[in-house]
C-alpha cells in the first residue's frame, strides 16, 4: 500500500475504502478554522493590555481575518476544482500554520492584524476544499451523515476554542493562543495526503476569473462596510465600500448572467430549496456569532470567570450541537428538511428569546438553558441546509458550491457580530450613563467606562486602587486630621467604586437583554421566510445540477 493516495477518487468504479477516516482530516481542517476565532475571544484581553490595544485595533484583529476569508472563498473554491481540491487543502493548512506561527511571534498590532489576514487567506483555501471533498470521496446514500458530522465539529471547535485557550493562558502569554491552530494544521496536512484522495473536477472549462475578481470586490467591500460602519461610524470609508459593494454585486449578477460557464450560475438563488438554505445559514449564523459575542463577555467580565472556567462553561453548547446533530440524521429523512431546518430555527429563536431575561443579578444558571436550546438547534438546522446547498452543484462544481456555503455562513457572521455587536455596544452606553447620573464620577472617566465592559471594570478597578492608595497614606500620616480626611476620601471612593462596578454589571446585562430581544425578533422573522421558501417532501427537489450536466452535452455537441 502506498503511504500517499495518488489515484484520484473520480476514477473509483466503488466507494473510497478509506473514507471515514478522510472525513477525520476534514473535520480536523474545520476545526483550525472556526478555533481561530473562538480562541482569540478569550485571549483579547490579554492581548489588549500587552500591546495597548485601542477599541479599532481589537476589532481589527478580529476581524483580519474575516475580510480575506469571506472575500476569497468563491474563486479558490473555482481554482481548487479545476487543478485540485485535496492540493488546496494542503496549500490552505501550510498558509494557515504559517500565518499562525506569524501571529505567535507579532509583536504589534499591525503585525497580528497581517498575521490574522494571512490566516484567512489559509481558511479560504481549506474551507471550500473541506466541503468539496467530503461530497466527492461519499457515495450520495452517506453524504448527508457525513455532513452533519461535519457540521457537529463545527460545534466542538466553538467549545474547543476557548478551553484550550484558557489552558494556555493560564501560564502562557496570548501569543501561544495562536500556537493552538499549529500541531492540528501539521497533523492535518500529513494526514490529508494519506487518507485524502485527490479530487478535481472532470472537464477542464477556463475559470471566469472576471466573476472572480468581481465576487472577490464586491464580498470583501461588504465584509469591510459591516465592519466599518457599525464599529467606527459611518465616515467616507465605510460609504465608499457601501459603494463598491452595491455596484460590485450588480456587476458580478450581470456577468455571471451573460457568461456562459459563470464561476456561480446566480440562477440558482431563484430554486426555492437553495435559496432557503443559504438564507437559513446566513441568518443562523447571524445571531449565533452575535450571541457568542456578547455571551463570552458577559462570562468573563461581569461573572468573573477565567478564559479556561468561561471555555469550561461553553461546552453545554457543545454538547447539545451533537445531540442536535444526531437528531436532524434520524428526522430529516423521514419527515423533510423544512421541518427539521424549521425546529431549528425556532430553535434558535427561543434560545435568545430566554436570554432576555438576564439581569444584573443572573448567575450563570440562567445561560445554561439558552446554550443548551440554542446549541440543539444549531445541530438541527444547519447539516440538511449544508447539505441541500452541495447537493445543487454539479460535480465538477463542489468547490464553488462548499464556497458558498461558507461565505453565507461568514456574511451572517459578520453581520451578527456587527449588528448586534453594535447595538449591545450602544445599549450598555446609554444604560451606563444612566446608571451613573448624579454621580461625581468625572466625564473622561464615564468617556472610558462607556466604551466597553472591560473598560467600565477597569475604570472601577482605577477608582478602587486610590481609595486603597488613599487608605494607606492615611494609616502612615502622622496629623490625625489628615488621616481622617484621608481616610474620609478612600472610603468615599471605596463607594464609588464598587457602585460603578455594579452600575457596569447592570448596564451591560441590560444591554445583552436587549440586543438578545432584537436578535430573537429576526431570527423570528426570518424563521417565517424560510419556512415559506423551503419546499415541502423528504426528497430534494429537481436542482439545476441535472440541467448544467446536459448543457455540457449539447455544448460538446454544438
Amino acid at each position: 500500500m502506498r503511504l500517499v493516495v495518488n489515484e484520484p477518487v473520480e476514477r473509483t468504479d466503488r466507494p473510497y475504502a478509506r473514507r471515514w477516516w478522510a472525513l477525520l482530516v476534514l473535520c480536523l481542517s474545520l476545526l483550525i478554522i472556526v478555533m481561530a476565532n473562538t480562541a482569540l475571544t478569550v485571549a483579547a484581553p490579554d492581548m489588549t493590555r500587552d500591546l495597548g490595544l485601542s477599541s479599532a485595533d481589537l476589532q481589527w484583529v478580529i476581524d483580519g481575518y474575516t475580510v480575506p476569508y469571506a472575500a476569497l472563498m468563491l474563486l479558490l473554491g473555482a481554482i481548487g476544482d479545476k487543478y485540485s481540491r485535496r492540493g488546496a487543502l494542503v496549500l490552505g493548512l501550510l498558509v494557515f500554520g504559517g500565518g499562525a506561527v506569524f501571529g505567535y511571534l507579532a509583536g504589534s498590532a499591525a503585525t497580528v492584524i497581517a498575521a490574522r489576514a494571512v490566516m484567512g487567506l489559509g481558511a479560504a483555501l481549506i474551507m471550500p476544499a473541506t466541503l468539496s471533498l467530503l461530497a466527492a470521496t461519499f457515495p450520495r446514500a452517506e453524504r448527508a451523515k457525513a455532513i452533519t458530522l461535519w457540521t457537529a465539529t463545527a460545534g466542538l471547535a466553538i467549545a474547543a476554542g476557548p478551553v484550550v485557550a484558557g489552558a494556555l493562558l493560564r501560564n502562557h502569554g496570548w501569543a501561544s493562543t495562536f500556537l493552538i491552530n499549529v500541531p492540528v494544521a501539521a497533523v492535518a496536512l500529513v494526514a490529508a495526503l494519506v487518507l485524502v484522495p485527490p479530487s478535481r473536477a472532470g472537464h477542464h472549462d477556463r475559470i471566469d476569473y472576471v466573476g472572480g475578481l468581481l465576487s472577490v470586490l464586491w464580498t470583501g467591500a461588504l465584509v469591510y462596510m459591516i465592519i466599518q460602519g457599525p464599529h467606527f461610524g459611518w465616515d467616507a470609508k465605510a460609504i465608499t465600500a457601501a459603494v463598491v459593494a452595491g455596484v460590485g454585486l450588480v456587476a458580478f449578477v450581470l456577468w455571471e448572467l451573460r457568461h456562459p460557464r459563470p464561476l456561480l450560475d446566480v440562477r440558482r438563488f431563484a430554486h426555492r430549496r437553495f435559496a432557503g438554505a443559504n438564507l437559513a445559514v446566513a441568518l443562523f449564523f447571524l445571531a449565533v456569532f452575535g450571541a457568542f459575542y456578547y455571551l463570552t463577555q458577559h462570562l468573563q467580565f461581569v461573572l468573573g470567570y477565567d478564559a479556561l472556567a468561561t471555555g469550561v462553561r461553553m461546552l453545554p453548547l457543545a454538547g447539545a450541537v451533537f445531540v442536535g446533530s444526531a437528531l436532524t440524521g434520524y428526522l430529516t429523512p423521514r419527515v423533510g428538511m423544512k421541518w427539521t431546518v424549521g425546529a431549528g430555527m425556532v430553535g434558535g429563536t427561543a434560545a435568545l428569546a430566554l436570554l432576555t431575561r438576564i439581569d444584573g443579578s443572573s448567575t450563570y444558571g440562567d445561560f445554561v438553558l439558552p446554550l443548551v436550546v440554542l446549541g440543539l438547534a444549531i445541530g438541527l438546522a444547519l447539516s440538511p441546509c449544508t447539505d441541500a446547498i452541495m447537493g445543487s452543484f454539479p460535480e465538477s462544481e463542489l468547490g464553488v458550491g462548499g464556497a458558498v456555503n461558507d461565505t453565507s455562513l461568514e456574511l451572517g457572521g459578520s453581520l451578527g457580530i456587527a449588528i448586534l455587536g453594535s447595538l449591545l455596544a450602544t445599549s450598555y452606553s446609554d444604560r451606563l450613563s444612566d446608571a451613573t447620573a448624579g454621580s461625581r464620577l468625572p466625564a473622561n472617566a464615564l468617556a472610558t467606562a462607556q466604551d466597553s465592559v472591560g473598560a467600565g471594570y477597569a475604570v472601577a478597578q482605577g477608582i478602587g486602587d486610590k481609595a486603597r492608595q488613599l487608605a494607606a497614606q492615611a494609616a502612615h500620616a502622622g496629623d490625625p486630621q489628615q488621616a481622617a480626611q484621608l481616610k474620609a476620601q478612600a472610603g468615599q471612593l471605596a463607594e464609588g467604586a464598587r457602585q460603578m462596578k455594579d452600575a457596569v454589571g447592570s448596564a451591560f446585562a441590560d444591554a445583552v437583554a436587549r440586543t438578545s430581544l432584537v436578535g430573537a425578533i429576526v431570527l423570528g422573522v426570518g424563521t417565517v421566510a424560510v419556512a415559506l421558501l423551503l419546499p415541502r417532501g423528504t426528497a430534494p427537489q429537481p436542482e439545476p445540477a441535472e440541467e448544467e450536466a446536459q448543457e455540457l452535452v449539447d455544448s460538446a455537441v454544438n
